[in-house]
């Protein structure tokens, strides 16, 4: 019921962090991946590490860029069973009222437009399929308010109405679209965000990370390799009557800070 065997998989920003577990999680299940991502350098540590998987220098920004990507991806794989929208950018950390509008019109165009652009572009090969899936991975940001990061929560927050509006269109045509909102994340960023917070405030990085756990009911960060085995379940037929739904991952976070 869970095998991904056979099945033609792209996953965006996926040559590190999530997105990485993610292609690896769908490698592992017998599935072909097709991976894009900005940085050529993980691509081509992937590519090496992972025999037969098949990868795309590609900004989700772009438009041209996505229109070849996809080109390439589904030329490559045969065609397309899974759309996994990865991509995303942090965003600066700054106040509504003291933020950067470039800054602000760049996570927008990441975040939200650049996940719209693929998949818009990948609809028609979806349809083809005959079930096809199509995950987005939204956030903790996603469910609540989250103070100086709004570009980052707005988008994540858009990235629902998104995946509830996208459920509706394509079902008739047997697509199936869920969001993924996972919490803090354990891996590099989060240990570079603890010791910028135990530097900016005195206490140790011990400190802050009981603070950081304080706000969920699980004391510990999310695993990328669960956030990837709710993936691989979700688009295989053990979840084929899941759709439209929000599906948190954040060990029973009350908040986002």
């Amino acid at each position: 019921m869970t095998t991904s065997k056979g099945k033609r998989v792209l996953v965006t920003a996926g040559a590190g962090g999530i997105g990485r577990a993610i292609a690896e999680a769908f490698v592992a299940d017998g599935a072909n991946v097709f991976v894009c991502d900005i940085d050529a350098t993980a691509l081509s540590h992937m590519q090496a590490q992972l025999p037969g998987i098949r990868t795309a220098i590609c900004d989700v920004a772009d438009r041209a860029a996505v229109a070849q990507m996809l080109a390439d991806a589904t030329s490559a794989l045969g065609g397309l069973d899974v759309l996994v929208n990865n991509a995303g950018i942090a965003g600066p950390t700054a106040s509504v009222e003291e933020m950067d509008h470039d800054a602000w019109e760049a996570v927008l165009r990441v975040n939200l437009t650049g996940t719209f652009t693929v998949t818009q572009k990948a609809i028609p090969f979806l349809k083809r399929s005959g079930a096809g899936v199509i995950l987005i991975m939204s956030s903790l940001a996603g469910r609540f308010g989250y103070p100086n990061r709004s570009p980052y929560a707005t988008t994540k927050w858009g990235l629902i109405g998104f995946t509830k509006t996208l459920s509706r269109e394509l079902g008739e045509f047997g697509i199936r679209v869920n969001a993924i909102l996972p919490g803090a994340v354990e891996g590099p960023r989060i240990q570079q965000v603890l010791a910028g917070r135990a530097s900016a405030s005195g206490r140790t990085i011990e400190q802050e990370t009981a603070a950081a756990l304080g706000n969920q009911s699980i004391k510990r960060f999310v695993d990328p390799v669960d956030i990837a085995a709710l993936a691989v379940f979700l688009a295989s037929d053990a979840g084929r009557s899941i759709s439209g739904q929000l599906l948190p991952i954040d060990g029973d976070s009350q908040s986002a800070s």
